[in-house]
């Protein structure tokens, strides 16, 4: 299973690790407990601000911290909703839950409907994008919006470069790099900051939250699927063709070493109500790596949809 971080309070409610930081992390933390199928299961979020919703969903392996630096700067206009997996950052996973794309999926989608949010606009970047256009293709009328990071939504099998980092990373080696020496935050983290350097304390964000080889159990889940599951991502990008009329926002780090020029092209032409910012230099995690660029986008395209 993927352990446990938060902790319970006196008046039995949870409550967040003393390690996280109120400066660097300078919001409410907020957990809602799910329902059905997925009972057990306790996630955590933030909701900031006010406005028109920005739901922010995350990749591997980070959390809601991940986009902290654009929350602050766009919560004084949006209503800035960001959630952690059920694994990942300070969310807790219910016993048997198995951490595949399709399962943080259906989190996702309870999660809007219990928040009863709509008129969103989804934020997606990594994982995010497969998991969070998954849940808002099974319900449609609650999304209005669509701000592409670095990520996919379709089948990569066939392609060497996808595939050789699947098969290796999602191998017996490369489950052990995960789980035993946190090898994609101490490694793939920094690789992905391009413009600028983590320090020691905002590292330590992402070390805290992986703590144990248990933790990471869910983190080294992700590379297999890459190529493993090819059905859910089949039937997600047959699936894009319901959301054509979706005004959609890429926002691009040109220099990241996952998703590629080509990458961005393919979104632009599945998008035709695309509208690209390229962010020059950025990394793989554009929202931390450029955040001040990445909420610029967000928010002057969102202006000019309101006008349009």
């Amino acid at each position: 299973m993927g352990g446990c971080l938060m902790s319970v309070g006196s008046s039995g409610t949870a409550v967040r690790p003393a390690w996280v930081d109120g400066k660097l992390f300078p919001f409410k933390s907020r957990f809602l407990e799910l329902g059905g199928k997925l009972a057990g299961t306790v996630v955590h979020y933030v909701d900031e601000g006010r406005g028109p919703v920005l739901l922010m969903l995350h990749g591997n392996p980070t959390w809601s911290f991940v986009y902290r630096d654009v929350i602050v700067e766009l919560s004084g206009s949006f209503r800035c909703i960001a959630l952690d997996y059920p694994g990942f950052g300070l969310s807790t996973p219910a016993p048997g839950y198995q951490f595949h794309p399709a399962d943080h999926a259906q989190v996702v989608g309870e999660f809007v409907d219990r928040l009863d949010l709509r008129d969103v606009t989804l934020v997606v970047q990594d994982w995010g994008g497969p998991i969070g256009l998954t849940a808002a293709l099974q319900r449609r009328d609650r999304f209005s919006g669509l701000v592409v990071g670095n990520t996919w939504a379709w089948p990569v099998n066939g392609d060497p470069h996808f595939e050789l980092f699947s098969h290796f990373m999602g191998g017996p080696l490369g489950r052990l790099l995960i789980r035993r020496f946190n090898f994609f935050v101490n490694v793939m983290i920094p690789a992905g900051h391009r413009r600028r350097r983590l320090t020691a304390e905002e590292m330590n964000h992402y070390r805290q939250a992986l703590p144990t080889p248990q933790r990471r159990n869910p983190s080294a889940v992700f590379p297999k699927d890459i190529t493993a599951a090819q059905t859910f991502l089949a039937d997600l990008e047959d699936g894009l063709k319901a959301l054509v009329d979706m005004p959609t926002l890429i926002v691009w780090g040109d220099a990241d070493v996952a998703f590629r020029a080509e990458e961005r092209r393919r979104w632009e032409t599945l998008m035709p109500r695309s509208h690209t910012v390229v962010l020059a230099g950025a990394g793989h995690y554009p929202q931390s790596d450029a955040p001040t660029d990445f909420s610029n986008a967000i928010s002057g395209w969102h202006n000019q949809q309101r006008k349009g």
